[in-house]
């Protein structure tokens, strides 16, 4: 088995290291500091603006994309170190390579599925980085981990669709360059097949009928820098059949298609939160003194670090194996292994993020280091996606199947 990378990805890892170096982690703290005195806190600070410049003159843009024609046209397993590296700054360097979701599963959602007008009018201007995008699915009145739950209603009126329903955790919507929402609803409600009732139709943010009601928190943050989560009401807003996003009742099958991809994506961005993590506990336990001797001395950092050490390069093998899978049979020949590690990598990291956080002391749960938002992000993907138990569940099923 050969695990070197392909001559593509070790130039790309290079470029995008010394990006990393050279611009964005400075630009952690200056982005802060610019945020705090933005007009309102959903404001992009200006820094990200000049990282985005400086990410496209370097050619790191749209890596996550294989369409050559839109995007980068690299594999998973190419793509995958690279979103590794851009999540150890989870905050900024996703967004500045244009590679942040939710915008990154709703330009594949267009790229594959959209017709050509609606690719011209949505999908280039989120390529270009011009305008952001919210994916509208999860409701509060229902278990979203089961689509077929959704309650939304999409009803045909002549030559248009009129949507009605409540969502919330739309990621993105409170960005005000936030112009368009992917909203999956049910055109046929008592339809024998509850996989055939839900379709998506595009919905500009400017619609009629559209009300972005409140910001919601993720363990008490708002995450600005992905456009924060919203509750949003759709109370018939009403838009041209021909927003229509393939077919009337495609909708389930194209959720299954964009979350794919999102969950490994998801897994090689904690890999490399895992793996700042894991530096910033080893700078710690060299630089402090407890009881007489260096924390890096202390019996049970040992265990944490070697622990942490262990698991990354488990969880690395696994999500390089998985993104193998994908390119060479498809994300149904890889659906064990996106299930595995959208399981075990989550886990694995607030595991890692969790004994860094100790480390630090206050440190760790302070906003002075960013360990204690890198947990939120990494304990909200036990549940985004797809919570654990439901991808538990269909795993043992799928492994049942072969002895019953």
């Amino acid at each position: 088995m050969d695990f070197a990378f392909d001559a593509r990805t070790e130039e790309l890892r290079a470029k995008l290291l010394a990006f990393m170096d050279e611009h964005v982690y400075p630009a952690e703290a200056t982005a802060h500091e610019q945020r705090a005195r933005l007009a309102s806190p959903w404001d992009t600070p200006p820094v990200v603006e000049e990282l985005k410049a400086e990410a496209r003159r370097r050619g790191l843009w749209n890596l996550f994309l294989p369409d050559a024609r839109h995007g980068a046209g690299l594999t998973n397993l190419q793509y995958a170190p690279l979103a590794e590296i851009t999540g150890r700054s989870p905050q900024l360097a996703p967004t500045a390579t244009n590679c942040a979701a939710p915008d990154t599963g709703n330009m594949e959602v267009l790229a594959q599925f959209g017709d050509e007008r609606q690719q011209k009018q949505w999908l280039e201007p989120l390529l270009a980085g011009e305008i952001r995008s919210a994916f509208a699915m999860t409701e509060p009145e229902v278990a979203s981990s089961d689509a077929t739950n959704i309650e939304t209603r999409i009803e045909r009126d002549g030559d248009e669709y009129v949507i009605t329903g409540r969502k919330w955790y739309i990621s993105g919507a409170m960005n005000p360059d936030c112009s368009i929402f992917i909203v999956m609803g049910k055109t046929d409600p008592d339809g024998a097949d509850v996989r055939r009732q839900q379709s998506m139709v595009l919905v500009p943010r400017d619609t009629p009928g559209v009300t972005v009601t409140r910001a919601m928190q993720v363990f008490g943050y708002e995450d600005h820098y992905h456009g924060g989560h919203a509750e949003v009401v759709f109370d018939g807003a009403r838009v041209p059949v021909a927003n229509l996003i393939g077919e009337e009742g495609g909708g389930f099958a194209i959720a299954q298609a964009r979350l794919g991809p999102g969950r490994i994506h998801h897994c090689m961005r904690l890999i490399g939160m895992a793996e700042r993590a894991i530096e910033l506990m080893c700078r710690r336990a060299a630089s402090r003194t407890a009881f007489g001797k260096a924390l890096g001395q202390q019996g049970v950092v040992h265990n944490w670090i070697a622990d942490a050490r262990v698991a990354v390069e488990q969880l690395r093998l696994l999500v390089l194996k998985t993104a193998w899978l994908m390119d060479t049979v498809g994300n149904r020949g890889a659906h064990t292994e996106i299930q595995a590690i959208k399981i075990a990598t989550p886990r694995a990291v607030v595991d890692i993020i969790d004994r860094a956080i100790q480390l630090h002391g206050a440190g760790g749960v302070s906003q002075d280091f960013p360990l204690a938002e890198l947990y939120a992000g990494a304990r909200t993907l036990m549940i985004a996606d797809g919570p654990d138990e439901v991808h538990q569940r269909s795993l043992a099923r799928r492994e049942l199947k072969k002895y019953l």
